[in-house]
């Protein structure tokens, strides 16, 4: 389902919610009843989340709007976004819900703002939406981090990205995981996520290592070496302790740390 397809899901069930609960009317014309489009209707969401002193929801609104509008590659990463959201996450019935609710979607959706901004020379703007969604979303991505789409981010408090990581395409990750460096190092010192993998809730991982591709991190772990694809570890610091069940655990997000064919 493409940027079309979830934008129509998204204004049907809007409408259904508009007549079910009328307290939530306002919001949702607003949001997505009165926009023409995803891109419109993400700008105008963020725009209200992120309004603050220092830039007001008058000011956020049209620069939004600027950003997503013509971005079509933006605005489809973040549609594989929302359809992994609902097809990960048993707690989400559509992807209106994600797009109202859920601050995992919403960090992530600012840091594809803040990323654009950074790749364009922006820095110093590109910063000022990383501390926004630091201190609205308790999430702390840096705009220089490359992170693919279908990306689910399940509650996302206490999330950290450095500056040189890269997360691939479909991977899923808990709250409270870390990709960080080891110190002080230059030039390329955070994770490598590969496609595919499932990163448990409290995850540490350290350094320039790589998660490969179908791999899973068992929660708290603490990983300070690479993880072979499609490798199971745990632990502190974290140990292959078996072989996925799943050729991609991100999609299943099954937690448990056996085996294949166990």
């Amino acid at each position: 389902m493409d940027s079309t397809g979830i934008w129509n899901w998204i204004r049907e069930e809007a409408a259904r919610v508009a007549v079910d609960e009328p307290h939530l009317r306002s919001l949702l014309e607003d949001v997505v009843l009165r926009q023409p489009c995803l891109g419109a209707s993400l700008g105008v969401r963020l725009a209200r989340k992120l309004a603050r002193e220092d830039m007001t929801r008058e000011e956020l609104g049209p620069l939004l709007a600027g950003i997503l509008r013509g971005e079509d590659q933006l605005v489809e990463s973040v549609a594989h976004d929302l359809r992994a959201i609902v097809e990960r996450d048993p707690a989400c019935r559509s992807p209106l819900e994600p797009l109202l609710f859920f601050k995992g979607f919403m960090a992530i959706s600012t840091y594809r703002i803040s990323h654009f901004l950074w790749q364009r020379g922006r820095r110093e703007l590109a910063l000022y939406f990383q501390s926004l969604a630091s201190e609205v979303f308790g999430v702390d991505i840096h705009p220089a981090a490359r992170i693919g789409c279908g990306i689910l981010l399940d509650h996302a408090t206490s999330f950290v990205v450095g500056e040189t990581a890269i997360i691939e395409d479909n991977v899923s990750i808990l709250h409270e995981v870390t990709l960080g460096g080891t110190g002080k190092d230059s030039g390329d010192r955070h994770p490598i996520v590969r496609s595919g993998v499932l990163l448990g809730a409290g995850a540490k991982i350290l350094g320039r290592v790589e998660i490969g591709e179908g791999a899973k991190v068992g929660a708290g772990s603490v990983v300070l070496n690479d993880v072979s694809p499609h490798s199971t570890v745990a632990g502190v610091p974290a140990v292959v302790v078996g072989v996925s069940r799943e050729d991609a655990p991100a999609l299943e997000m099954d937690q448990r740390l056996g085996c294949r064919g166990r």
